[in-house]
């Protein structure tokens, strides 16, 4: 039976596939917290899931209808892929690495599906910007997400199918972002940039002279939640990555903590004239670091390279001593698991 994209509003009339969201009217295939997932289908990102509910076939994908409620590359991948399912296996390990680097930016250039899976996201990226807005960006036209994504699943629905099978036909609108990914992880995979890890706390520290692409820096973060960026002239951006705001099947994680107390500890230490500052837990991305002023969402979510960030007052050495053992405390006789909820992460914020 052929199916049918729905907004999200629909679907408390009609039974649905639900993909990358929460619904009680459907079958949900989803990586966020609380989802109830069918038997076996579990996968660090939501298209990983569908896929694998369609290499199973399981029962309740039979449903005329698939929808979400927000639009992005994982959710997006996800109901193509059911729309598309014959099509979806044929390239499952693209729509595979396409939802992993969309939606953690963990960008793995020795998995031989990576390169051409970059582009697509690439490709993704600049259209969405030039033809609708850019992710988090339905607020600065005073919309709401869920109604304001419906044109962008309703073009990219109709035009995916041909671009992943000829993505050299799309180059003009791939080749900048793609070429600016490459130059960025050839520098985050060369001795000019220092790695250091704290596997105990799931923090990774990265060195490296200037703000790179987040496919770039995030491509020596896989397995860990936590990065650490800091550049020249003391800058510096700790946050979490998405891989603790949803539920990931691959290894268990930590909880968050939250890094306002670590942002006032920093303050303290602080000359600059800047303030430090930090989102709470429950924001998909909450990052730690010196404001000029506060960024909304969309620029958080955008890459390093593409907002100011600051030089602060304290020594790099200084830093780290100052946010190791901060972790370090809070997650004293605390063991990493798989499925968190939102209880027990706000359990830590008091």
């Amino acid at each position: 039976m052929a199916k049918q994209f729905i907004p999200f509003t629909e679907a408390k009339h009609r039974s649905a596939v639900i993909v990358d969201s929460l619904h009680p009217n459907g079958l949900v295939l989803a990586h966020w917290r609380g989802a109830e997932n069918p038997h076996n289908t579990a996968d660090d990102t939501s298209a990983g899931i569908v896929l694998n509910a369609l290499r199973q076939n399981i029962k309740g994908l039979d449903v005329p209808y698939v929808t979400a409620n927000h639009f992005d590359v994982d959710g997006f991948v996800g109901v193509w892929s059911i729309l598309n399912p014959a099509k979806a296996l044929q390239n499952e390990a693209v729509l595979r690495q396409m939802a992993l680097i969309g939606d953690f930016r963990e960008l793995d250039l020795t998995n031989a599906a990576a390169d051409q899976a970059l582009k697509l996201v690439c490709w993704l990226n600049k259209v969405e910007k030039e033809k609708f807005y850019p992710p988090f960006g339905a607020d600065e036209w005073e919309e709401n997400e869920v109604e304001a994504s419906v044109p962008k699943f309703t073009y990219f629905l109709e035009v995916f199918g041909e671009v992943l099978v000829h993505p050299e036909d799309f180059e003009p609108d791939w080749k900048t972002e793609y070429e600016q990914v490459l130059v960025d992880y050839q520098i985050i995979n060369t001795p000019v940039t220092q790695v250091t890890t704290f596997p105990e706390i799931g923090l990774v520290q990265i060195q490296t002279p200037q703000p790179v692409h987040y496919y770039a820096l995030f491509s020596r973060t896989i397995g860990y939640d936590m990065v650490l960026a800091k550049y020249s002239e003391n800058r510096y951006e700790l946050e979490y990555k998405y891989t603790t705001w949803v539920d990931i099947s691959s290894r268990p994680t930590l909880p968050r903590v939250p890094l306002k107390p670590l942002a006032q500890i920093l303050q303290n230490l602080e000359a600059s004239g800047h303030q430090w500052t930090a989102e709470s837990v429950t924001d998909t991305g909450p990052i730690l670091r010196l404001n000029g002023k506060q960024l909304v969402k969309k620029e958080r979510y955008a890459n390093p390279t593409e907002r100011p960030i600051y030089s602060s007052s304290i020594a790099p050495e200084i830093i780290i001593k100052q946010v190791v053992p901060y972790f370090q405390e809070r997650f004293k006789g605390i063991s990493p698991k798989q499925r968190w909820t939102w209880p027990e992460i706000k359990e830590f914020s008091k």
